[in-house]
Order: C-alpha cells, then structure tokens, then sequence
C-alpha cells in the first residue's frame, strides 16, 4: 500500500463552475484518486474554494454585497456544483477559514525566520480610478522579452517567463482598460534566486511528468528573480510580523495563501475525523509509521503551472531551510515536495476559452440537472484536454454519449442481464469454456493490468479507451454466440448457460474498470448484477464549524464558529476494487432498468435552450 495525496486546484470563489474549469482539475483528479484507492492505497484528496485577492473585492462592490457574503454564496454553490459531480474529496474546504490563515502564517514565518522573505521597495500597479491596487494577473500588456501581445503581470504565456507589471509595454487594467498608476510600495519578496540550485536540481530529476510541464518549468529557472508575496490590499491573510500584522492596507498575495492551502486542508480533514496528526503521513518526508511518506500528485490547468511547479515547491525548500541561505523547518517539519503535476491544456468552445465574463460558457449545474454526472465525466477522460486544447460541441457529446455509453457500454449491460433474467433468472453455471469464452475473458483480465498502468500514469483517454476496447468486443461476442438463439434449442441450455455468465463475467470487469470514471453508473450495474451494498461511494456535503484550536494573528480574522459547507465522504468502506470480482452462480438477477438515456439528435445541432449552439460551433 502507498500513501496518495491528490492536491486538486483551487477553484476562484467568483462564481458557479463552468465544464471548462472541472475537465482541467475535477474530473481528471476524482478519476485518479477513484483508481488509486480501488488498487487499495490510502488516498487523501483535497481543495477547497480560493476566496482572496482583488477579483473578489470587484465584484462584491458591484453587486453592492460584502466580500465575505460574496465568497460564502459562490462557496456553497461550487461545492454544490463539485459534490454533484461525484468528486469524491476527502475534504473540500475554503481559504477563508482561522485554520488557513494559521498554516499559512506558520509558513511565512518560517520563510522570514530563514531569511527568503526579503523586504524591498518595489512599484506596484494602482488604478488610477479607483486607487485600488491592480493584480498582476489583471495587468496586460505586450511582453518585454518576446514582444507577444497579451502578456500578463506576473508571466508571459508565450515565452514562459516572469514579468512585473512595470515592465509591460503598453499596460492596461484588465478590469477597466485604464493605463494603470505605478507607485512605490513596500512588500515582501520570496528570494527565489536563493532558492534556486535547490528548485533546479529537484527539477531536473521529475523525469516522467507532463513533456509540456517539464519544459515550461525548466524555461522558468532561467529567468529567476525575487517575487513579491505581499500585496497592498485590505482581503487576505495578514502578514503575521510586529508591525505588519494589523496593518489592513497590506496582505499576503492571494497565490501565496492558495498553495498553502494544500496543506492547510490536510491539516483541517485530519482535525475532523479525529486524528489531528494524520495529515503529517501524506505531507512529511519520511512520514507515517514505516517511514514511506507519501506521493503527492497536482492537478490544475496548464496556467497555474508556474505556481505548483515554481513557487510552492520554492516555499517548502524554503520552509525546510533547503535554499542557499540555510535555516531550519519549522513546527511543520521537513515537507515533501510535489511528485508530479499534471496539468490539462484547455477545454474551449467555438475554439475560446471557457469564460463566464465572455459568454462562453456550460455551467456545470445547468449540465447536472438535465444530463447527471457521467456523461459528462466520461466526456471528459475520452474527448477531454489532457494533452491538448480541446473543442467541446454538442455534436460530440451527443455522438460520444449515444454511440458510446447509450448503445456500447449501456446496451451491453441490458441485454447481457435481460438474457440471464429471462432464461435463467440469476446467474447461470457455466459448462466447460470455449476458445472464444477464453479469449474475451482474457481480454477482460488483461485491461485491469493496461488500464491500471495508464490510470496511475494519468494517462485517463488510454485507460478509458482501453475499457471500451473491452466493451466493444464484448458486444461482438453475444453478436457471434447469438444467444437468442441458443435460448430456442433445450439442447444448447449449458452453452447458453457458458455464453451468458462469460458475458456477465465481462459486463462486471468493465464495470470495474469503468468505476473511476463513471461512479454512478458502476453503482447501478453493481445493483444490476445482483449485488448489494456500496460499490462505488460518492461524496456528501457537510455542514462544519469554523472551530479549530488555532491562533492567527492581525487584523481582519476570519470569525471563531462560523459554519461553511465542506464535501467529505466515507471512501474506505466502499467494496470497489481494481480487479476481477466473480460473478457466483446462482446469484439472483432482476429486469434491469436502461443505465443512459439516448440522447435526442436535435440536440447536436441546437444545444440545450441553457447552453445553445452559438454560430459557427
């Protein structure tokens, strides 16, 4: 058994999730721990809502709200939408709890006592109108390096290397299009240069990630410089030093706080199922009972690399005392470093990005309500953004959905256990096997181990492929066995007998293998085949109290007994597992019920009335 962190971006608390946000951090990271904890390691999965940083501020003020109302509406919405997805977190908390602000002072401190948290004078970017401070993020300009349109504040896509703002040719604020103000500020500075031979040299050895995520992150080593980790701004983390603390004009940088927050929600789900230190078996080196540690896996969309890949791994070698400076870890201990991030492309449509401000969007509620869950799960893994951009249409979905689930993998299901109910009514005994009986069961037993080694490579279109293969052949056995037939001849009772529970044998392999992707299907085929109890388990959303024994410091604290929204889920009791569960003769069967719906062909062309074919999709 290993012990498995799977650390899920953080979604911004600006609004209800849209598909092309959960096919690049939800789906692909649920799949993964899904597999993971099916092969019988211990998972821990978390995330939670990121609710900091100027967006949030701009908003509120236009809807007139507070920022916190603001963060607790779009909170509760997305854990609505992320638990209807089936996204089986451990915990799925927030950023705006007193237990966050503790751990990510805690790692500030350490940084500071250590000497990577520098302070300098910088410039920093003002709106003119409204004497804000404008995010980096927020800033956009044409890159001084490379000379690209577009580039952002804090790092050019194009050529993959950190900017400043003040750097920008031809600024402009992306809230309000006005040239921004730059004036001095005094921050704090992540001293990344003498981070630097460490962050190298533990790149350098991440051999089997991503080939996109490892060359960016390379390219990023050769332009290091120090990066401000404060900000001038009254929404965040205060900075936790005599002095600065109940300063309300200057916080902690949102992207500081939200990697913490990995960490921080380790720390809370340890808290509440009552085991305050089991946090430290998935995030210290050498961690647990046998000294193993753990693997920790990041997943995220490929424009928040620079951030799991740079700067989060900076703050722990930091934190450790592991930069050129020296210095000793903290209360924390020594932390493991990311072992690998997997970052997807994008999902776009009509070739744009995803973007609820633009008008591009499918909402992932709108989607639930009227399709559920697994279509647009398995969307996702077969047709989704894992190495690529990629195209979503309602042609695609509808003929992926019909073609595939509805006539494949459905139809295989109903008509496999409509036969062994109406001729036999359970599960039959077969008689002695035959080469073609052999064969597909063989097929069957081999894609666990093809399918598997894909699944733990986050390779999800080959594991999912692979299943399908199985289903495919599957569906072209009971075509060339013709058990209809069979059925009218008394004599052929025993082959029918074979022919059917080889299928059903097979109908439960696929089950299994098709379990991380489609959950709440596997559950019905679970029932389907005359099983009971909890095959695939999905998460709940509990209500929880702000009520950690923590200490934060400054101004601007989250409130003592708040409650919030979190999901969690009882994982470890589910009977799920990675291999071949026998099918046991004489098992009771019942008429199965259809597992998906066809989808009508109208909507290809038109959409739904929520989501409708724009011109040119």
């Amino acid at each position: 058994m290993s012990r498995i962190l799977t650390a899920v971006a953080w979604p911004y608390a600006n609004g209800p999730r849209h598909i092309g946000h959960v096919a690049g951090f939800g789906v692909p990271s649920d799949v993964f721990a899904r597999y993971q904890r099916m092969a019988g390691n211990e998972v821990l999965m978390v995330s939670g809502t990121d609710e900091h940083g100027t967006p949030l501020l701009v908003q509120a003020e236009k809807e007139g709200v507070t920022v916190q109302e603001l963060a607790d509406r779009y909170n509760r919405q997305i854990v609505e939408d992320l638990a209807g997805l089936g996204l089986s977190y451990d915990l799925f908390t927030r950023t705006t709890t007193r237990n966050h602000y503790a751990v990510v002072q805690e790692l500030f401190r350490g940084l500071h006592d250590n000497g990577y948290m520098v302070r300098q004078t910088t410039m920093g970017a003002i709106s003119p109108s409204t004497g804000r401070t404008l995010p980096d993020r927020y800033i956009e300009g044409t890159c001084p390096i490379c000379g690209a349109s577009g580039a952002r504040g804090d790092q050019c896509d194009n050529c993959g290397n950190q900017l400043d703002p003040a750097d920008l040719i031809d600024p402009v604020s992306k809230i309000n299009g006005e040239t921004p103000k730059f004036v001095e500020t005094e921050h704090f500075l992540l001293d990344l240069p003498a981070i630097a031979d460490a962050l190298a040299e533990w790149l350098k050895a991440r051999e089997d990630w991503r080939p996109n995520v490892l060359k960016f992150s390379l390219n990023l080593l050769e332009d290091i410089r120090p990066r401000a980790m404060t900000r001038d701004i009254d929404w965040g983390v205060p900075i936790p030093l005599d002095g600065w603390s109940d300063n309300n004009a200057k916080k902690l940088y949102v992207w500081f706080d939200a990697v913490v927050g990995y960490l921080s929600a380790s720390i809370e789900w340890a808290y509440r199922v009552g085991r305050p230190d089991a946090w430290r078996d998935f995030w210290n080196v050498g961690g647990g009972e046998d000294g193993a540690g753990a693997e920790s896996f990041y997943f995220m969309g490929k424009d928040n690399i620079t951030f799991h890949s740079q700067i989060w791994p900076a703050e722990l070698l930091g934190y450790a005392g592991k930069g050129s400076r020296g210095g000793e870890a903290g209360a924390l201990g020594d932390l493991d470093l990311p072992t690998e991030v997997v970052s997807s492309e994008y999902l776009t449509m009509s070739g744009s990005k995803f973007s609820s401000s633009k008008g591009v969007v499918i909402y992932v509620k709108d989607f639930l309500a009227e399709l559920g869950p697994d279509p647009l799960r398995y969307f996702i893994a077969v047709a989704g953004p894992e190495n690529q951009d990629t195209d979503f249409t309602w042609d695609e979905f509808v003929r992926r959905v019909n073609n595939e689930l509805a006539n494949g993998w459905g139809n295989l299901v109903n008509r496999t256990v409509s036969m062994a109910h109406k001729n036999f009514g359970e599960v039959p005994q077969p008689g002695e096997l035959l080469d073609d009986d052999s064969a597909l069961l063989d097929l069957a037993a081999r894609t666990f181990d093809e399918a598997g080694a894909a699944l733990g490579a986050s390779r999800f279109r080959a594991a999912v492929t692979a299943a399908m293969h199985v289903v495919g052949e599957a569906n072209a056995y009971i075509a060339a066995q013709e058990p209809w037939k069979l059925a009218k001849d008394e004599s052929q009772r025993e082959r029918l007998a074979t022919v059917l529970w080889t299928a059903l044998q097979v109908v439960s392999d696929c089950n299994t293998l098709l379990t991380p992707f489609l959950p709440a299907s596997a559950q019905k085929v679970h029932e389907t085949l005359g099983r009971d109890g909890v095959w695939a388990a999905m998460p709940e959303i509990r209500e929880v109290s702000d009520d950690m024994p923590v200490e934060p410091v400054g101004v601007g604290l989250p409130e003592a007994g708040r409650t919030y929204p979190v999901i969690m889920g009882d994982y470890a009791d589910q009977q799920a597992t990675w291999g071949r569960v026998d099918m046991v003769p004489g098992t009771a069967l019942s008429k199965p019920k259809p597992l998906f719906a066809k989808l009508d062909p109208e909507l290809a062309e038109t959409g739904p009335e929520w989501a409708p074919v724009n011109p040119g999709q």
